[in-house]
């Protein structure tokens, strides 16, 4: 039996190939994913053990990684001292570390920006935790003057600087852009920088540049003496430092850090594994249609297996010994080709500033063993059914010469499915009711349900569809759009089964479409509605800016009124608390935006905050209510709530006065700027005064109220083209089901079509009949996902109403991606029609 298995499988390669491809890609794309996120993870793992010290002294509430406020504090050379005295320190090394740092290329234009931040700090010389340099120097030498620098190799390859040119830069304070001596190109020790620029200086040169030249240090690197653990080094440190500092042991900051990236790496992985998911589904549909006509075509072969001995579970075996080789096969290559996706996976978030160590896009056991058991699994699962139909094949059929496999009625499966469909659409319905959870979960479910309800019973739904099919061919193209027409509904499972793979993506597709276009249509009411000023200046990436830039601007002829805004991050209830971001605004905030008052006031005065009334019913804050805020360095606020306003996208949850930051020690920038014209004043030309400004500083832009609105939209545009691209996967999954149909039917027909060649259809007719048939199969597909992805992106946007004010449908991409599939249907026909047309008319009718 199993000789016999394996010599069908090789009499049927090519059909199995066409199938194998599904599984190729769905587990390429899989194993490509989970190479890619351990290879983010690796390079991640490495910058953050490679740059700690055994022990970490830092302002009293400041977080790993970014997640707090630059502080104002500092520590003297005389703290330093003491550290360095105490028994457990074998050497302190002070840092200095600087926020709001921007590199220029010698075009003036931004390196960065957009993605990872820029780190700027001097050069200390401290070992890392495991006794190793921090930082590797390839190629020049160490800064030793304030005007040198050095940056690591990707940002200096990116900006076009070579050991010896002038180096511009963009200043968090002073003069905003600097001119410095590139002297040499390093990286973190074990490479890879996760597309963070670095800028590291002397200390000198990094004082001068952060601290406005005062001898002081932000951190200190501490490293211990022999036999001294991390917790000993720290406790010690403690006892000698100054007010508002507090040392942290090189275990809790890599803990921190990897807690605060692993986020991050999550919803990139998260997002990039629905993709694979998505692919190895369409997959399945793949594989279940393929092995389901291989059974019928078979039918003969099989019955006389049973009429030679062979049992029910031999037949069942066999089957599935067929899809187990199927699967490894696929697999295999899928895993292969996955290594190559994951390294197009790393050039493309390059280019959106995410650099990863090449060598550390490598496979792992894990990757391997997932993949395999992933699209064998699913190979084996979508064989089952066929496979046990294929059991049931009595004896007796092998003697019938007019054989013809029976199909079960669809009355059964079509109750059920509708009895699925009810459910379904309940769940998704009671979304829009707030239950318990995740409202959108509650529409998702619904959702799923009846995508692969649908798919389950296409059969019977796409009915409709294929008749008005057969009626546009017969009167399109004659007597081959009417044998096409009647060959899409001669079968309508297999037909449906089809079209089932490319309705996914299809639904997946139009829902993505339709919530992008709610959100488009949503900030249209977002700049008629509350974009009161008629400037705004922001950065790109939404990273702070110098203050000088707000100073020059509000000196610009026609600015009549120039509003500041500064994010920060606090810990709400205290240093222990969560961390939460605020806003902290001027009082010019008020003469600008007319914000939705709940209840009390929006202006300030000291210690007082007005909050959204989102957080405020989640805390139950009232006006008169205190809350505390916590900041870097031990600074407390404790606000009382004047004024509690509707959410909106001017301002934060929190917000404090401006001026309160600098009480509590946060180095001032800027964050947004909101400029309102003079009245009388020209709006063009002080827009073109006010870009004049900003033209040497390329980290900020000046934009009226179409600009912002376009600045947005291009943003939701070019994740929208990014989704697009990975369902893309889905639907040239799709593209090969249709393919592998329709060559297997034409093998399946050969007889048949021999006979209408003979009766007079020519080649040419014969290729139209073919590619219309997968036209049919095209169209259906999109008429169910089309109909599908519009259907819950509605109901989704419904649930998502106070972010999506407006339901938008984007009925020119819905169009478009109906003429796709047609298209798709004619390219899958190409190969099916060709050999259709080519066979021998004799051979054909002899065939049995």
């Amino acid at each position: 039996m199993l000789r016999l298995t394996l010599r069908n499988l090789v009499a049927r390669k090519l059909r199995l190939v066409m199938s194998a491809l599904a599984i190729v890609l769905g587990v390429a794309f899989l194993a490509g994913v989970l190479i890619f996120s351990h290879g983010l993870g690796h390079t991640f793992d490495n910058i953050i053990k490679g740059s700690t010290p055994d022990a970490l002294v830092r302002p009293v509430g400041m977080d790993s990684f970014g997640q707090s406020s630059p502080s104002t504090l500092t520590v003297t050379p005389a703290d330093i001292a003491k550290l360095a005295g105490l028994p457990e320190v074998a050497r302190a090394d002070g840092s200095v570390e600087g926020a709001g740092m921007f590199l220029l290329d010698d075009n003036n234009k931004l390196v960065g920006g957009q993605g990872a931040p820029t780190l700027a700090f001097n050069r200390s010389g401290a070992p890392n935790m495991l006794g190793e340099p921090i930082l590797e120097l390839r190629s020049g030498r160490w800064p030793q003057a304030p005007d040198e620098v050095v940056l690591d190799h990707s940002a200096a390859d990116r900006a076009g600087y070579r050991v010896g040119d002038t180096v511009r830069v963009i200043a968090p304070q002073g003069d905003p852009v600097r001119s410095l001596r590139l002297v040499g190109i390093a990286d973190f020790n074990g490479g890879g920088t996760a597309g963070a620029i670095l800028v590291i200086f002397d200390t000198t040169g990094a004082q001068q540049m952060f601290l406005g030249g005062r001898d002081a240090f932000t951190t200190v690197s501490l490293t211990a003496a022999d036999g001294v653990s991390q917790t000993q080094l720290a406790d010690a440190a403690k006892k000698v430092l100054p007010a508002g500092f507090t040392a942290v042991t090189g275990d809790r900051v890599v803990s921190e850090s990897q807690d605060a990236v692993g986020q991050f790496l999550g919803v990139i992985s998260t997002f990039l594994l629905v993709f694979a998911i998505i692919a190895v589904i369409v997959g399945g549909f793949i594989i279940v249609n393929t092995f389901s006509i291989l059974v019928a075509q078979r039918t003969r072969e099989l019955a006389l297996m049973r009429a030679l001995g062979a049992s029910r579970r031999q037949v069942t075996g066999s089957v599935l010994l067929e899809a187990l080789v199927t699967g490894v096969v696929a697999s295999t290559i899928g895993i292969a080709l996955g290594w190559g996706l994951a390294r197009g996976l790393a050039a493309l978030f390059r280019t959106l500033g995410l650099d990863i160590a090449g060598n550390a896009l490598t496979l792992t056991t894990r990757t391997i063993v997932l993949s395999y058991v992933v699209g064998v699994l699913v190979t084996l699962v979508a064989a089952y059914l066929p496979a046990r139909r294929a059991a049931k094949v009595p004896p007796v059929a092998a003697m019938r010469d007019d054989l013809v496999p029976q199909s079960r009625p669809l009355r059964r499966r079509t109750l059920i499915g509708a009895g699925v469909l009810l459910v379904g659409a309940a769940i998704a319905v009671t979304g829009l009711f707030h239950p318990p959870g995740n409202d959108a979960a509650w529409v998702g479910v619904g959702a799923v349900l009846w995508i692969l309800t649908v798919a389950a019973i296409s059969a019977a739904l796409g009915r409709p569809v294929l008749v008005f099919c057969r009626g546009v061919f017969r009167r399109l193209f004659g007597t081959p759009g009417q044998l096409a027409g009647e060959n899409a509904l001669r079968d309508p499972r297999r037909t449906g089964a089809t079209a089932s793979a490319l309705m996914i993506g299809l639904a997946l597709v139009s829902l993505i479409g339709v919530l992008a276009a709610s959100l488009n249509s949503s900030v249209n009411d977002l700049v008629d509605k509350q974009f009161n000023a008629d400037f705004l200046v922001q950065s790109a990436a939404f990273t702070p800016f110098p203050t000088q830039i707000g100073d020059e601007l509000a000196k610009v002829p026609g600015v009549g009124v120039l509003s500041r805004q500064q994010f920060a991050s606090a810990r709400l209830g205290g240093l222990d608390g969560d961390t939460t971001f605020i806003m902290a605004n001027d009082d010019q905030l008020a003469r600008i935006y007319d914000l939705d008052v709940d209840s009390g006031r929006t202006t300030l005065r000291g210690d007082e905050a007005f909050v959204t009334k989102d957080i405020a019913d989640k805390h139950g804050w009232k006006v008169g209510s205190t809350i505390t805020l916590a900041f870097p360095g031990g600074g407390t606020l404790k606000p009382t709530i004047a004024g509690i306003v509707e959410p909106n996208p001017v301002t934060g949850q929190i917000n404090v006065p401006l001026d309160r930051l600098t009480a509590m020690g946060i180095q001032r920038q800027d964050s947004s700027l909101s400029i309102k014209l003079a009245p009388g004043a020209d709006a063009a030309t002080v827009h073109r005064a006010l870009d004049k400004v900003v033209a040497p500083l390329p980290i900020v832009s000046v934009q009226d109220r179409g600009e912002f609105g376009d600045s947005i939209r291009g943003q939701v545009n070019q994740l929208l083209y990014m989704i697009y691209g990975l369902l893309a996967l889905a639907i040239v999954i799709a593209v090969i089901g249709i393919v592998n149909t329709l060559g297997l039917s034409v093998l399946e027909r050969t007889r048949e079509l021999g006979l209408l060649r003979a009766i007079g259809l020519t080649r040419r007719q014969l290729r139209r009949m073919v590619t219309l048939e997968s036209v049919a199969i095209a169209v259906l597909g999109a008429v169910f996902g089309l109909v599908l992805g519009v259907i819950f992106g509605a109901l989704l946007r419904q649930v998502l109403a106070k972010d999506l004010t407006s339901l938008g449908l984007p009925l020119g991409q819905l169009v478009a991606f109906l003429v796709i599939a047609v298209v798709v249907g004619v390219l899958a026909a190409i190969v099916p029609a060709i050999r259709a047309g080519r066979l021998d008319v004799l051979r054909a009718i002899a065939t049995e």
